[in-house]
């Protein structure tokens, strides 16, 4: 909140950060660049025939008919 009197106190007693470099400015402008794309970019489809409930790799097991198997 830009009205909080606390916030604006802490913003105000940081010292000021040092240039950027070139490459830095480059990466920024590319991770921007990939979050546009990836919001604009359409849905992926949904999957079938994949597993029911949380993703295997995730969670580091897979269970099929009964039996999980650990990698």
């Amino acid at each position: 909140m830009p009205d909080d009197p606390a916030s604006s106190k802490a913003t105000a007693s940081k010292p000021p950060r040092k240039p950027l470099t070139p490459e830095a400015q480059r990466a920024l402008a590319e991770a921007e660049a990939r979050r546009t794309a990836a919001a604009t970019a359409p849905p992926l489809p949904k999957e079938f025939g994949g597993p029911k409930g949380p993703e295997p790799t995730r969670y580091g097991d897979w269970e099929n008919k009964g039996i999980a198997s650990d990698f």
